[in-house]
């Protein structure tokens, strides 16, 4: 069967801006689960390998959608460069979540899905981020976090927090682009506005979706204890590591190879799995 590409569709949100999104599934009568892929911090929808990661979920019998967030600092004439620091600068977790809103609002009313199977996949910060929209929309009855955070309360510390909030600025550099990535205080203030509503442990225990925990033994970024304590939180749901594997389980930015990374195969399999399991087939 074909696997049917629609890419760059753009997505309109009143609350933040136009972003793109992808949707890769296979040319069939038959109505499709709806995965949903949800980016981290500094990350993109075309990203390393996650084009490849799409194919897969596609030839499974999946709907599977990724996209950009509206202030990942990429635009939508260029979707896989950050060419907007401003926005990227001026990005929080209430525009996140508003634009993941918009995501499954707008995709799960396509007339190839079935919106009884809604799944996130979040990876690293989107870990977080899909954990408290899957405790806040009754509609999604799966979940993957992929090397995700346990906590959105990830920001500088004594001295340097002072420094942040008296200038109004942080930068961090991009290791892969050497650009200089903006933070602006209202990232910390819009967090302490919602303190509540953006406790990913308070959502995590009242999560009532399927739970699939995945995390690399060997994550540079994110540590695996972070998995240990979601799954402490929930022990409705399932957890699982890679041995071995780093923060994007072997994928890079470029990834030029034709084949998936071993770890991200790994990964990819193992959800498609716990998926079909708990909610295709329940």
């Amino acid at each position: 069967m074909n696997i049917i590409k629609d890419q760059n569709i753009i997505l309109s949100n009143s609350e933040t801006k136009d972003f793109l999104a992808d949707a890769f599934y296979l040319e069939t009568e038959n109505k499709l689960p709806l995965v949903i892929f949800v980016h981290g911090y500094k990350g993109y929808k075309d990203w390393g390998a996650w084009n490849l990661m799409a194919e897969k979920f596609a030839e499974a019998g999946f709907f599977f959608v990724k996209f950009n967030f509206s202030h990942n600092g990429t635009t939508v004439e260029n979707p896989d460069e950050f060419a907007d620091l401003e926005s990227f600068g001026t990005n929080n977790y209430s525009k996140e979540l508003s634009d993941l809103k918009v995501v499954i609002d707008y995709f799960s009313k396509n007339e190839k899905v079935d919106d009884q199977k809604i799944i996130l996949v979040g990876h690293s910060r989107g870990g977080g981020i899909s954990i408290i929209k899957t405790c806040e929309d009754i509609r999604i009855n799966g979940l993957v976090t992929l090397a995700s955070v346990d906590s959105l309360e990830r920001f500088p510390k004594n001295e340097a927090f002072e420094n942040w909030k008296n200038e109004g600025v942080y930068f961090v550099e991009n290791g892969r682009t050497k650009q200089q990535m903006p933070h602006y205080y209202q990232f910390f203030e819009d967090f302490e506005t919602n303190y509540h509503r953006f406790d990913v442990e308070r959502s995590m225990e009242m999560a009532k979706a399927h739970v699939l925990i995945i995390h690399g033994t060997n994550d540079e970024s994110v540590s695996v204890k972070n998995a240990e304590h979601l799954h402490l939180l929930n022990p409705n749901t399932e957890l699982y590591f890679v041995e071995n594997a780093n923060h994007t389980f072997g994928a890079k930015e470029p990834w030029e190879g034709k084949e998936l990374p071993k770890d991200l195969n790994e990964v990819i399999k193992k959800s498609i799995e716990f998926i079909t399991e708990k909610i295709v087939n329940e």
